[in-house]
Parts: structure tokens; C-alpha cells; sequence
């Protein structure tokens, strides 16, 4: 079995803390690390074989998204792995639309024709939002598919225009593997924005990620915040002052590091998670130094 990341559990204790500022988006780890393709850079290192997080049975996520209705949460986030490998996604996501806007984070490889037709569905008769977030790593395939596998660049343009055709905008998202976000002639957000209108979508939504040395990138160690970093910061602006993720084995403050031991916050309860969130992770130094959110904004 593939293991999880290398964290410092000891130092989770003594690491700076993010305060609990208020409750606004539910993160649901549908899929935990079960994932049909392979990225070279995946954050949580998720796969096909032997998924280190397990993913979430139905009931857990159907009292999850009550909870946080309950609790007046604003956004719900479907994340995985690869969320449409879960046998009822839909039927979720119905629930989920029903309590708050709702995104599903996918590699778009799994969606057919079918799937794509159920999703307008949804989004049509659903009072909130319905936004799917689908990968690629470059507008061009072989580039691609080096990080992502062959053919899955086929298959993801292939779910973006599905979507598209059925109404809904889908938001592409690209991790900056090669730090092109800001570099060259042609920022990475431009080469996107740019195919994407090639494809004849007038309105095109893309989102650049920054690169984590964590899941397959791992190198054991790396720098850690310190309160001292932290002065003169206002932590309530790090997206773990007012997420909350439910995973296997309890609940979380970040997606990212959701199934690890140091960042588990409630074995079970949304509520019980509405504490402070250790910052004792390399992770957290990306989201300090970029300002880098998993959500949509």
C-alpha cells in the first residue's frame, strides 16, 4: 500500500496556530486518495492501487452536508482523488446543491457524455451554483500527458466541452509545474484563457496553482512557519481559519492535508473542528508566502 505523506506529527504541538475565525465552506474527500490516473505532482498522492485515504461512505457526507447546512456554511467542495469515481456523485451533489453552492475538483477523464448530461441536469434545476473544476497541466497534449498520463488530455478537453455544450463553465485548472504563471511572453493563465477561447468558449474561468513538495514531490523535510514568520500577519486570511474537510477518519482543516494524523481536528463532528489549526506542516508556508486558496476565488 502506497503510504501517506511524510509529516512532523511530533512538531504539531509546538507549530503556530491559524484561529478559527468562522465557518464558510465544507470540503467532502469523496474519493480520499482512489484516483484513476497517476500525476506526477499530486498533492496527496493518490492513484488507481491500494489508496492510502479511503474514501467516504455516503451516509458520513449526507449528515456531513446537513451539519454544515445547519451551520450556514456557503460553499460545498467535492475533492478526492477523483470524485467521479464514487458510485453516487450524483445523487450527493444533488443533496449538496440543495444546501450550497456546490464544485466538484475532477480530472474530467471520467466524464462521459452520460455524466455530462446529468450535471446540466442538476445545474439547471438547482437554486445554487453547480461549478466543475477540471485539471490539465498545459494546453498542450503531449506536455500534458507527461504529467498526467496518456490520453487524459484528449479526455479532459473532451469533459470541457461536454460541460460547456450542457451549460456549465467549467473552471480549468493548471498547476504551474514549470513557473510559467508569471515567467515569459505568455503567462500560463494566458496560454489557457487563449485555447480555451480557441474552443469557442467566450467566457473562459481558469485558476493557476502554485506546485506543493508534498505527494509524489515529497522530499522529506522543508521549511516550517514559526510564529515569528507569522508576525504582523493576519492568519484569518489563510482559506483553514473558516474550511472545514470531512475525510476518512475525521475532520480537517485543509484539504490538502486531509487524512493526516497532525491535522485531524474532530473525530467526527463539524463543531467539534471549530478550534485552532496547527500550522506545522511545509504546506502551510505555499499558502503563507502565495496566498494560495483551494477554492474557486
Amino acid at each position: 500500500m502506497r503510504q501517506p505523506l511524510v509529516v512532523l506529527e511530533a512538531g504539531a504541538a509546538e507549530a503556530p496556530t491559524v484561529p478559527f475565525v468562522h465557518f464558510s465552506t465544507l470540503w467532502l474527500q469523496i474519493t480520499g486518495t482512489w484516483c484513476n490516473l497517476e500525476c506526477t505532482h499530486c498533492i496527496n498522492a493518490s492513484g488507481p492501487v491500494d489508496p492510502w485515504l479511503k474514501p467516504l461512505d455516503a451516509e458520513t457526507m449526507r449528515r456531513a452536508i446537513r451539519e454544515a447546512e445547519d451551520l450556514g456554511v456557503k460553499e460545498i467542495y467535492f475533492t478526492g482523488g477523483e470524485p467521479f469515481l464514487h458510485p453516487e456523485i450524483l445523487a450527493l451533489l444533488g443533496e449538496a446543491l440543495a444546501a450550497a453552492p456546490t464544485t466538484v475538483l475532477t480530472n474530467g477523464t471520467a466524464i462521459t457524455d452520460a455524466t455530462a448530461g446529468e450535471l446540466g441536469l442538476l445545474a439547471r434545476r438547482s437554486l445554487y451554483s453547480l461549478d466543475i473544476r477540471v485539471s490539465l497541466d498545459d494546453v498542450d497534449r503531449e506536455r500534458n500527458d507527461r504529467i498526467r498520463g496518456e490520453g487524459s488530455w484528449a479526455r479532459a478537453v473532451a469533459a470541457i466541452m461536454r460541460l460547456h455544450a450542457r451549460g456549465i463553465l467549467p473552471i480549468v485548472t493548471a498547476t504551474d509545474v514549470l513557473g510559467r504563471a508569471d515567467g515569459g511572453p505568455v503567462s500560463l493563465y494566458e496560454r489557457f484563457r487563449d485555447f480555451l477561447v480557441g474552443l469557442g468558449i467566450s467566457k473562459p474561468r481558469v485558476k493557476v496553482m502554485p506546485v506543493f513538495a508534498l505527494g509524489r514531490l515529497e522530499r522529506g523535510g522543508g521549511a516550517l512557519l514559526s510564529d515569528e514568520a507569522l508576525e504582523g500577519f493576519d492568519r484569518g486570511m489563510l482559506q483553514c481559519s473558516e474550511a472545514r474537510v470531512v475525510a476518512h477518519g475525521g475532520v480537517y482543516a485543509c484539504p490538502i492535508l486531509a487524512g493526516l494524523p497532525g491535522a485531524r481536528l474532530s473525530a467526527g463532528s463539524l463543531e467539534e473542528s471549530f478550534r485552532p489549526a496547527p500550522l506545522y506542516h511545509p504546506a502551510c508556508v505555499t499558502c503563507h508566502q502565495t496566498g494560495m486558496t483551494c477554492r474557486n476565488g
